[in-house]
Order: structure tokens, then sequence, then C-alpha cells
């Protein structure tokens, strides 16, 4: 189960994200300022933060630097009653991920926890492997029979997160929350660009495919298992698709 630490200082609010989040299948924990939050993670781990700015003792701006300078990666959601460009800029450059103005949909909010938890753990496990083909995030390349393939960030990530789970389907609007991000103003049908770039480049190999769920989205198969049912369509990952 993931767990998300709330940093907000008005306790109603908080108590309120706290309990949307654990009816969506989260564990949550609620402090009041940045200060506490840093001594939280000292002996809690969290997979996610979501933070106000405006705080007492320790604002959300400097909490996240203080994170980014130890070395802490872990998601950011700020959240603010601030909604000048100047601020939220601030916030991304402070190192947040991303950022929602009050009042706050909490189903949005619902959904952009899903989309930074996934994208953060595609970072984490840093390669993927079907068969004989590697998949290497760090140098964004697939090799595969002594062939190595560097590919074009989007076209990279696109294929990265379709073969974290060969057999699963995802639609086009999860791989465009995932991939571009929440508030992207690109149209779905960038998706369909980049998998026919990724099928031209990916024809000829051995171990894996990427079939099209007419109406839905898509999926990379493995050859030798194209017929059959994928593991994780019954299991965490199906979950995980469950909470959007």
């Amino acid at each position: 189960m993931f767990r998300i630490l709330i940093v907000e200082d008005d306790r109603e609010l908080r108590q309120l994200f706290e309990k949307v989040l654990v009816k969506n299948g989260y564990s949550a924990i609620g402090v009041s300022d940045g200060a506490q939050a840093l001594e939280t993670m000292e002996h809690e781990y969290v997979d996610l933060i979501i933070s106000d700015i405006m705080m007492p003792v320790m604002d959300g701006y400097e909490l996240v630097r203080s994170l980014r300078e130890a070395g802490d990666q872990t998601p950011v959601l700020m959240i603010t009653a601030k909604d000048a460009f100047d601020d939220m800029r601030l916030g991304f450059l402070s190192g947040t991920d991303d950022y929602m103005v009050k009042p706050v949909n909490v189903n949005e909010m619902v959904l952009r926890v899903g989309a930074l938890l996934r994208r953060a753990q595609m970072i984490s496990e840093r390669r993927q492997v079907i068969g004989g083909t590697q998949l290497d995030y760090d140098s964004m390349t697939v090799s595969w029979d002594g062939r190595s393939v560097e590919l074009p960030q989007k076209e990279f990530l696109l294929l990265y997160k379709m073969s974290s789970c060969p057999g699963r389907i995802f639609t086009r609007q999860q791989l465009m929350d995932d991939i571009w991000g929440y508030d992207t103003e690109t149209t779905p049908h960038t998706v369909d660009v980049h998998i026919g770039r990724l099928r031209d480049r990916f024809r000829d190999n051995p171990d894996f495919q990427i079939v099209t769920m007419r109406g839905v989205g898509y999926k990379v198969v493995k050859k030798e298992q194209a017929g059959e049912k994928a593991f994780c369509e019954k299991t965490g990952a199906a979950k995980v698709s469950g909470q959007r």
C-alpha cells in the first residue's frame, strides 16, 4: 500500500485529504508544517508528499528544497491558494513535481497522485527485460541480439511504460497522463503517432510486439506468449489501474 504524507496546517483540509486518500486505497499520514514533515520522514517511509506552501515554521518551498538538496526524490504534489504564475514557477524550481490550486477537486487530486506514483515507479526500476530484449532507462536504449537503439525520450518512456507489464492494456488517456503529464495540451493522437514510430523501429524484434486494442488503447505482448493472458492483469498492476 502506498503511503502519502500530507503537509497542511489547515486541520480540516488535512483530515479531508487523509479521508479521501484512505478511501482510494492509500495510507495517509498528516502533519502541519515542513519541519514536522522532515522529522516524520526520518523514521517513516513515504511514497509521495502532498504539501501546502504557506505554513508556519517551514513552508512548502523550503521543505521541497531541503529534500532535493539531501538527494531525496520523493514525488511532491504542491497544493496552495497561490495561483500566480511566479508562485507556480517557484514551486517547480524548488523541485515540485506537480501543482494544484485551492479549492482542490479531491477526485482530480487522486488522479494526480496516481500518475505521480506511476512515473516514480518507472524511474526507480531503471530497467525492463522482455525475453532477450533489455530496456535501459538511464541511457534510454533498447538492446537485443547485439543491437542497441537509442530512442527519443517520449518514445522510450512510452515503450518502457507498456513493457513494465506485458499483456496489460493501457488506454490512450492513461498513457498521456503518465508520459506527457496531466496538464498537457497535446492530444491523444500523439500517442498513436509515437506507437507507429515504435512499431517501425521494432518490427523485426523477436521478443515483443505492440498490439492495438481498437477503441481502447495499446499493449505490449511477448511474441511467444501472444495468445496468453498476462499475469499482471490479475495482480497488482490491475489494482493500480483501478485507482484511477
